[in-house]
């Protein structure tokens, strides 16, 4: 009788992981024309642990007050600020992220066309680094559990972390 119930658990994450990941790639691949190359958040914790890349957040300041990635520069959305740029090197590698990668895709591009020339968009965003465990940070420098997601609707991409309206 236990092996049957932890075979059923098996199945069950198994499912709704794929579909998870399934959903995800539905909704950007609607939203997103795939101009700017993806990197996955296992690339991007080794390339900041490595010191190798530039993480620029696209979100509204709310959102970055609330939570980011340990060492990202908020260069926003609607308020776009790009002197963020100004220090940075044309051929260093900068990814740019969003809550799942929509936003962060239409400023990546923006990047590219400023002559930038390794832009990536992190794939999933916000939510898919919280939901594969990786630390965030507020405004302080203390390392939280919160993540802002922008809406209920946009919420049911986060699976780990506590969600924030």
């Amino acid at each position: 009788m236990k092996l049957q119930g932890i075979i059923f658990s098996l199945i069950f994450f198994i499912g709704t992981s794929g579909f998870s990941q399934n959903a995800l790639d539905d909704l950007l691949k609607k939203y997103n024309s795939g101009d700017v190359a993806y990197t996955s958040v296992e690339q991007l914790r080794m390339d900041q642990l490595n010191d190798e890349v530039i993480i620029l957040d696209a979100r509204e300041s709310n959102e970055y007050k609330t939570s980011h990635l340990k060492d990202s520069k908020f260069i926003g959305y609607d308020n776009l600020n790009l002197t963020v740029l100004d220090s940075i090197s044309r051929d260093k590698q900068i990814v740019v992220y969003c809550s799942v990668g929509i936003r962060s895709e239409k400023i990546a591009r923006k990047i590219q066309d400023l002559g930038f020339e390794n832009v990536k968009n992190l794939y999933g965003g916000i939510f898919e680094w919280k939901n594969t465990g990786y630390p965030l940070y507020d405004n302080k420098g203390t390392e939280t559990e919160k993540v802002h997601t922008f809406s209920k609707h946009w919420s049911k991409y986060l699976k780990n972390g506590e969600k924030i309206y």
